[in-house]
């Protein structure tokens, strides 16, 4: 007699976070129903409420999981190229929780909390990359532009940016970038990772 399968919480928990971001990124909080990500992930939509509780609780887990290994894993210094390299290139696109929070209303109130969280933890670290006394207003000035660039780009679909090569757009904006933070040095670019 065969043992039955033995069930992997970790394995049900992370397969639902993954299929939640990728939906979340691409459809938004809204158009995304937990029937979908429960389907995506290959296991029952019961498991994403025994786990999470919610749809908002697992929208806050995803948002959380991806800002913070974004965060964790880029020196502050390359976190606007990454974050503008997954914007524009589809193929580079891993973790993107600038763009979970960009296509989602955050009219929840866990996603409302998430929003604030994740996005000083981002102004916290471009603030970092400069030593002006408005650095936080530069670092907010920053993330504006990037989210800007996404809703023109891929919201919009507005040309010429919706259809410039991402190459173009990187040597255009991270100058600007750098100049707006006025880095003492040289801000690595993506490349030089």
């Amino acid at each position: 007699m065969t043992e039955p399968r033995k069930r992997d919480s970790a394995a049900s928990k992370e397969a639902l976070l993954d299929a939640a971001r990728d939906l979340f990124a691409e459809r938004g909080y809204d158009r995304t129903t937990v029937r979908d990500i429960a389907r995506q992930a290959g296991v029952n939509q019961a498991l994403l409420f025994r786990y999470f509780g919610s749809k908002e609780a697992l929208f806050a887990a995803v948002v959380a999981r991806s800002g913070r290994d974004q965060l964790a894993q880029d020196p502050p210094d390359l976190l606007v190229a990454r974050i503008l390299r997954g914007m524009l290139d589809k193929e580079h696109q891993g973790d993107h929780a600038v763009q979970i929070m960009l296509r989602s209303s955050g009219e929840d109130a866990v996603a409302k909390e998430i929003h604030e969280q994740l996005g000083q933890d981002y102004i916290r670290a471009l603030s970092a990359l400069t030593g002006q006394p408005d650095a936080d207003l530069r670092a907010h000035l920053v993330l504006a532009w990037i989210v800007g660039i996404d809703v023109v780009r891929s919201v919009a679909g507005s040309e010429p940016l919706a259809g410039a090569d991402s190459d173009d757009v990187m040597a255009c904006v991270l100058p600007a970038v750098r100049m707006l933070l006025e880095q003492v040095r040289d801000v690595p670019s993506e490349t030089d990772a």
